[in-house]
């Protein structure tokens, strides 16, 4: 747990797995409802193949300029000076508004942003936003809840769900409040102060969140994005979809293996490895042609 801004209450909670000696780690932003844990299946998988990964769990921020101010600070006290970004619906979000905040200083190498919008008036919220710090918890938890999936559902979506709504139960008003106020709160990204960063769209073509005009809206914000598609996984892939979606990790990493800013120590990234990775890559582009 770390306190980067003046004010004590204001607390990252974070997992930082994997060489330390890596400079440019992948960062993982959860969404409304998520801990720093919900990305547990990323961190054991990519630690597993030498990549330094840190899961973060946001302190109370009522306004995005607060949070992107603050995450700055986080990012200075541990000495980083560009990350990569895995976002997820507000955490995907706010990894654009801190990709724009610092665009003339660049702080963010790439962006993977699943699930994720880039305008928050999709939610038709913007008019309550204000209002959510009034709530008490158990209201907050039935909106968030409100969007999760229902009726039958594989028994690994399931899974994902009862551990997200567990992970929901463990925030306090205050952390649901202000999160809600982030995501709903009237603002849109400005494409044109991060168009040269790489970025990778993942979604899901079942139900999640998301309307089609909101994942319409990012496709043509950012025309050269690659896209990872997951036929299934609904709003919580990177629990129920592990697999797939950290071979679309390692897919956005790998044009950075061998620079300055790899995520991955380089004596784990094995010819073989490579070999799989070009595959694997082949093979999507060939689905993206077809």
């Amino acid at each position: 747990q770390i306190i980067v801004d003046d004010d004590d209450s204001k607390v990252w909670s974070l997992y930082d797995a994997g060489p330390r000696s890596i400079r440019c780690p992948l960062i993982f932003l959860p969404p409304v409802s998520g801990t720093a844990d919900v990305f547990f299946q990323q961190i054991l998988a990519l630690t597993g193949w030498g990549y330094r990964v840190i899961a973060l769990q946001y302190p109370v921020y009522w306004d995005h300029l607060e949070f992107c101010d603050g995450f700055r600070k986080l990012l200075d006290h541990l000495q980083l000076d560009k990350v990569h970004l895995f976002g997820a619906s507000l955490g995907g979000f706010l990894a654009q508004k801190f990709a724009e905040y610092t665009h003339k200083s660049p702080r963010v190498q790439s962006l993977i942003l699943c699930n994720s919008f880039s305008d928050t008036s999709i939610f038709n919220q913007t008019w309550t936003a204000n209002s959510f710090w009034l709530l008490p918890a158990f209201m907050l938890k039935k909106i968030v809840l409100g969007n999760f999936a229902s009726g039958p559902l594989d028994p690994e979506m399931a899974d994902g769900i009862d551990f997200m709504v567990d992970r929901l139960e463990s925030l306090g008003q205050s952390e649901l409040a202000s999160r809600l106020t982030l995501n709903c709160q009237n603002s849109y990204v400005e494409p044109h102060k991060i168009r040269d960063i790489p970025v990778t769209i993942m979604d899901v073509f079942d139900q999640s969140a998301l309307s089609t005009e909101a994942k319409e809206e990012m496709y043509k914000l950012y025309p050269n994005a690659r896209r990872a598609h997951l036929k299934t996984g609904g709003n919580f892939p990177y629990l129920c979809r592990s697999a797939e979606v950290n071979l679309y990790i390692q897919i956005h990493l790998l044009q950075f293996h061998g620079t300055r800013y790899a995520a991955i120590d380089p004596s784990m990234v094995s010819a073989e490895e490579l070999e799989v990775q070009k595959i694997n890559l082949h093979s999507s582009n060939e689905q993206e042609e077809q």
